[in-house]
């Protein structure tokens, strides 16, 4: 089997010769555990918009289409009749912004793929399939496997999610007005648990956190002093902001 050596590190036992479908396997695999957090999120998704007048057919119109559970939760607390279209369609765009950092992210290991298949996948990203693709990436990296990333497992990870988010949020709807208030349940917990999950997953020490620290700290004070989701965007420019300035200059070759 190939390695993959560097000076003075240990060999290391490469597996790019696995094919895409067994990629994509994998990365269905990896997503299993994150959906114990997920699927009763997507319950209480469902519950909260059939509390709201929607019927099951336009539920999964409505978690397919807009496929990021966050800004799905805001369009439904501001869900009137009529509903205020421009206002949610400002907040979800709000709530979804912490899509382009993401997005910003993976570029660097997209440029050896057509935009024809990038594209396409992108609408499928989230943040449990983001986490667990750039750890995938990550890991191949220190591997020495070329490319680093993979968008058979990314596909993998992402389209388990898709189908489970459609699934739960579709029977959340059905069975919200049998079970009452999902809160009194403490489904509602589900989704931070996830979350913390994947921070811990992430965790490259206590420097490297600050800018989540700023982030958090600026997203609360926003959200105390000023109504609506504009707290959403003063956490991600906060913690934007503080990572530009914290991360370390490397020094310059003389």
């Amino acid at each position: 089997m190939p390695t993959a050596k560097k000076p003075g590190a240990t060999v290391l036992p490469l597996s790019n010769h696995a094919t895409p479908w067994a990629q994509c396997c994998a990365g269905a695999l990896a997503s299993l555990p994150v959906l114990f957090g997920i699927i009763p999120f997507g319950l209480v998704l469902g519950a909260q918009a059939a509390q709201k007048g929607l019927t099951p057919f336009e539920v999964p119109l409505l978690t397919g289409l807009n496929f990021a559970g966050g800004s799905e939760f805001a369009a439904l607390g501001l869900w009137a009749a009529p509903p205020p279209l421009l206002l949610i369609m400002a907040v979800t765009f709000l709530v979804n912004s912490r899509m382009l950092v993401m997005g910003a992210a993976m570029t660097p290991f997209l440029r050896h793929l057509p935009k024809r298949k990038v594209l396409p996948s992108l609408f499928l990203m989230t943040d449990a399939s983001w986490a667990l693709s750039m750890a995938d990436t990550r890991r191949r990296v220190q591997l020495g496997i070329e490319p680093a990333f993979s968008l058979a497992y990314y596909m993998g990870t992402s389209s388990v999610f898709y189908v489970a988010w459609i699934g739960c949020t579709t029977l959340g709807a059905i069975l919200g007005p049998l079970l009452g208030h999902p809160e009194a349940y403490g489904l509602d917990m589900a989704f931070p648990a996830v979350f913390l999950v994947m921070l811990r997953g992430m965790w490259r020490g206590v420097r490297r956190a600050v800018p989540w620290l700023i982030s958090l700290l600026a997203a609360i004070v926003t959200y105390k002093l000023v109504p609506g989701a504009w707290y959403v965007a003063a956490g991600a420019m906060a913690g934007i902001a503080t990572a530009v300035v914290w991360t370390p200059k490397s020094p310059q070759k003389a």
